[in-house]
């Protein structure tokens, strides 16, 4: 095909392909084990996959309503309830997505107009600051403080100005691991009350949390929820990332934006596996019991690198552990990671490509979602380097 010959002028001239696709390419090009993106590698629950099944023969395969399936959002309402105390309308402030980073570009083309500030704490899920520069928002990056990444709170006050619009958090924070307490919460309720600011929470990783660490989720802060968008993840609780599964629930009137945004972007999203949700959400153990079963996955690993050089970085929830090799090599990040894929074959995620200027403090971050025998064969390698 011959190319387009007039001229393009790029709305995301900054913008390259995700590290997680960069890494993971490499990764199958050096036939690495692949601990660097975020994806279980053992099978999803059979129920579910029968549940599917079922729905699709049952004739469930048109489009599903807007919004999301009646039965469904009446589960996640359920849920929410019985895990944090919260109560949402599942008419009016419940919308099923395409993943939750569909939610999270959908929360933020709805709310932020142009020149409008968005906070976001560094490191950072790669998909936020793109998403605002698109919808031609200003980015403010705050950092999170080392050792063990909490917010500085007298920074983000700093930031504040009457062109903020949002505040982006993730609680449990990928890619280190750290969650947000209730001090936190006190702290951003403070700052945001009687303000116009949005906050979006991402907080996809709400049932994997360890140690007896609580996830605070906003939902359940009265004061936090009356403004904030709260968006989850199927795919990371069910360990079924392909199938691309969230939702995002909101007071009505920013819910009533939402899906203004939603309704174009995507419309509706998958019927049958809607359908086999619902159902399995009705038995509370298919997730409550998430945390520990990571937990014992995290445990495991450390376990087995316990002799390496590398130093972990407390891990309080998510699948991801973060580990500093300052010890082994002074070479940058992704120069080190490029080495361990090509010379050792273990993949692994750089943490400095989680900030916009690459900050860079020796970490890597591995993904422990995957088989004893997967971590087992990582460690190996890991503890001769």
């Amino acid at each position: 095909m011959e190319a387009f010959k007039g001229s393009i002028i790029s709305k995301s001239p900054g913008v390259k392909t995700s590290i997680f696709a960069v890494m993971s390419q490499m990764a199958n090009e050096h036939n690495a084990i692949n601990l660097a993106q975020g994806f279980p590698d053992f099978d999803v629950d059979a129920e579910l996959i029968n549940l599917i099944a079922k729905n699709m023969r049952k004739g469930h395969n048109q489009y599903a309503p807007m919004p999301g399936l009646p039965e469904l959002r009446q589960q996640i309402v359920a849920k929410i309830k019985n895990t944090f105390g919260a109560e949402y309308n599942a008419d009016t402030e419940v919308t099923v997505t395409s993943g939750a980073t569909q939610a999270l570009f959908t929360a933020i083309s709805a709310f932020v107009r142009d020149e409008d500030e968005v906070i976001v704490f560094e490191p950072a899920y790669d998909s936020y600051s793109p998403t605002i520069k698109l919808n031609r928002g200003i980015v403010k990056y705050a950092k999170l403080r080392l050792p063990d990444y909490h917010i500085d709170w007298t920074e983000v006050s700093r930031m504040i100005s009457h062109r903020t619009r949002m505040i982006i958090l993730n609680t449990p924070h990928n890619p280190t691991g750290a969650v947000l307490s209730k001090k936190d919460l006190d702290a951003l309720h403070k700052l945001t009350k009687n303000t116009d600011i949005i906050i979006l929470s991402d907080e996809v990783y709400e049932h994997i949390i360890f140690d007896k660490k609580k996830h605070h989720s906003l939902s359940a802060y009265p004061g936090l929820a009356e403004r904030s968008i709260v968006v989850a993840s199927f795919g990371k609780t069910f360990h079924a990332t392909g199938w691309k599964m969230g939702y995002a629930v909101a007071p009505e009137n920013l819910m009533n934006e939402f899906r203004k945004t939603h309704q174009f972007i995507v419309f509706t999203v998958n019927t049958p596996i809607q359908h086999a949700i619902a159902e399995h959400l009705k038995d509370e153990g298919n997730y409550l019991g998430l945390g520990s079963f990571y937990q014992k996955k995290r445990d495991y690993f450390l376990k087995l690198i316990k002799n390496s050089r590398f130093k972990p970085v407390p891990s309080f929830g998510t699948y991801f552990q973060v580990l500093d090799y300052s010890e082994i090599s002074d070479l940058p990040e992704m120069e080190f990671a490029e080495w361990l894929i090509k010379e050792h074959g273990v993949a692994s995620v750089p943490v400095s490509a989680f900030y916009h200027k690459n900050d860079d403090h020796k970490m890597l971050r591995f993904c422990f979602a995957k088989k004893e025998e997967t971590l087992e064969k990582a460690a190996e390698i890991l503890c001769k380097i």
